[in-house]
């Protein structure tokens, strides 16, 4: 098949840049020191809707011609998707459909609300991905995948070249997958600098839908998922996302659900930084050494989010294991 290329990653990178943050690349020296590294933070946490996925919503929605605008767009998602295409539909003026698991965190429901959606709760993760597909068919409206689409995975490979630009070497850079959509931008636009960058994807043991496909040589569709981390929990991994995968990602490792939230404890505490459960992940797969990596490296955790209902931060303060 046939990849992005360089010049599409910049492209989305200009569409988007007047709307979006180059988010920070901090330094954190509580990891490195423990793990032997020189570590670092991409903080997507602080982006514009609290999370990475408003690079690709913003992408994809300029993509669109003046009458697909004038249809308006339906998209499915857990919470950080819903916010990002209701806040680049409405930059747009396009109306915005958005279908969120029933069991969808309430503060993200709000959010998406407040950023101008018309919020549909429907069903599990399967069910509103149906419920969207039936929207689109019926009332006209555009399908925006959350993960799935070119236009998100170049959109999302606007943080590999911010990476590029701000790393002093080349480094091992880990990314919380989903579906797969970040992934799939960061680590192909990365292969194109040349710098010599490898790229590790990090899941929720209760959602390894990514770590399965790969296991299995196509992309697969979990029956069920259990996991604090709902960002990381779609039922399914995205058929092109599998292929950049395949193609771009060294390894995809997996972590529980409590050293998730030994992460978030820790990215609170040492680092002042507010992370949701899936923003956490790489963090954990760096402390417990699900990811290789060399003595005196360069690594790079992705924050991906920080939209974390409070009551759960209570309790990953309270209960998260003290580390290291």
């Amino acid at each position: 098949m046939a990849w992005l290329e360089r010049t599409d990653y910049q492209e989305a990178r200009r569409r988007i840049a007047a709307s979006v943050h180059c988010t920070p690349l901090l330094s954190f020296q509580t990891l490195g020191a423990a793990i032997g590294t020189r570590a670092f933070l991409k903080c997507e946490n602080l982006q514009k809707t609290g999370s990475f996925k408003v690079r690709g919503a913003l992408n994809a929605v300029a993509a669109l011609g003046s009458a697909e605008r004038a249809r308006g767009v339906v998209t499915v998602s857990a919470g950080n998707h819903a916010q990002a295409v209701a806040w680049a539909a409405r930059k747009a003026g396009a109306r915005s459909v958005v279908v969120m698991p029933e069991a969808a965190a309430r503060t993200k429901v709000d959010a998406a609300r407040g950023y101008g959606a018309e919020v549909i709760l429907h069903g599990t993760a399967a069910d509103a991905f149906r419920e969207a597909g039936r929207l689109a068919r019926e009332e006209g409206l555009v399908f925006l995948h959350p993960f799935d689409a070119e236009e998100v995975i170049a959109g999302h490979g606007s943080t590999g070249l911010e990476l590029d630009e701000k790393l002093p070497g080349p480094a091992t850079v880990v990314v919380p997958v989903g579906g797969g959509g970040q992934i799939a931008g960061v680590a192909g636009a990365l292969a194109t600098s040349g710098a010599g960058h490898r790229v590790f994807g990090v899941e929720p043991e209760g959602a390894p839908a990514m770590r399965r496909s790969l296991d299995e040589g196509r992309a697969t569709r979990l029956d069920a998922v259990d996991t604090i981390a709902d960002g990381l929990a779609p039922p399914m991994a995205g058929e092109l996302n599998y292929r950049y995968v395949r193609e771009f990602v060294e390894d995809v490792a997996l972590v529980s659900d409590h050293e998730i939230i030994s992460a978030m404890r820790l990215l609170a505490t040492r680092a002042k930084l507010v992370a949701e459960p899936a923003g956490a992940a790489a963090v954990a797969a760096l402390m417990h050494a699900r990811v290789p990596v060399a003595p005196g490296s360069i690594v790079v955790a992705v924050v991906s989010g920080g939209n974390v209902d409070p009551e759960l931060l209570c309790s990953a303060l309270r209960e998260g294991a003290p580390w290291p």
